[in-house]
């Protein structure tokens, strides 16, 4: 029962998150998820495109939430501090802090240069560490860290090395904040994807010279791509009370892709194709 104003309790505060990247894809749908499930208010942060901001913010306010933009380049020091800022100064506080935004150059190792590997490095760790450094400072009653990862963390494949080897060290952090923030009530924890459904995935696979993403599909146990709903589901739970008791861990959310291994089953003959789903007898 929700208690109300004549009860002479006092009803829990609203929930503050702050996603990064939260003008499309994993962050717009978890903004969504969230202000739908826990009426929860959200700073949308955004690097240029202020339509698609306020958009989603729109769209926060007509699921049930309520929330505002804020223009941040996170790959810079100064564009970190400036959005932390700007949540103190509308909130005072934070629950939910979501390293979302990801950026990176596709190309072989040879190829990259001094500021392709920099570059990687500022916008896609260094927001984590600096950020959590912030959101500890507002998260007043305990809170939870959150990380968006890919497979490319555990597996190698083209032209992803400088993101992928970014995504391994924010697992990595993640351990370790998870053992320093805990007597903070503070519970980090990360979101591995594997192809999930977005603008993200159709860049990569539009890499001159990929293999199209038809050629992947049918190696994946699910035989399909994830939506961004499945993540941000996965996300919404561990920022949730059930998931109290979890930090430190990565969630992998592949429809099974890093369990497997060649030869697949997409690739041998008849006599290992799996039969239909077998039936109890009568």
């Amino acid at each position: 029962m929700t208690p109300t104003p004549d009860s002479g309790e006092t009803a829990a505060p609203t929930k503050v998150a702050l996603i990064t990247g939260a003008s499309r894809g994993i962050g717009r749908q978890l903004a969504l998820t969230l202000a739908r499930r826990h009426g929860a208010t959200i700073a949308v942060n955004y690097k240029r495109n202020n339509d698609l901001a306020e958009k989603t913010v729109s769209d926060i306010e007509a699921a049930g939430g309520s929330g505002f933009t804020v223009q941040a380049d996170v790959e810079t020091e100064e564009g970190i501090e400036a959005l932390f800022d700007e949540v103190a100064r509308r909130c005072g506080r934070l629950d939910w802090y979501v390293n979302n935004a990801a950026a990176s150059a596709f190309k072989n190792i040879v190829d990259l240069k001094p500021h392709h590997l920099d570059r990687s490095y500022a916008m896609n760790l260094r927001p984590f560490v600096l950020g959590a450094q912030q959101a500890l400072t507002l998260m007043d009653d305990g809170g939870r860290i959150l990380a968006l990862s890919s497979y490319g963390s555990v597996r190698a494949y083209p032209t992803y090395a400088t993101l992928g080897a970014m995504k391994a060290a924010i697992e990595a952090w993640v351990r370790y904040m998870a053992l320093e923030f805990a007597p903070y009530g503070v519970n980090v924890n990360a979101v591995n994807g594997g192809l999930i459904e977005s603008d993200s995935l159709d860049f990569f696979y539009g890499v001159p010279g990929m293999p199209s993403m038809e050629t992947v599909l049918d190696r994946i146990p699910k035989r399909r791509a994830g939506t961004v709903q499945e993540v941000a589901d996965t996300l919404a739970f561990l920022l949730g009370p059930e998931s109290e008791y979890i930090t430190g861990q990565t969630l992998v959310v592949d429809g099974g892709l890093s369990a497997v291994a060649p030869p697949f089953f997409a690739d041998a003959g008849p006599e290992l194709q799996l039969p239909p789903r077998p039936h109890r007898s009568e």
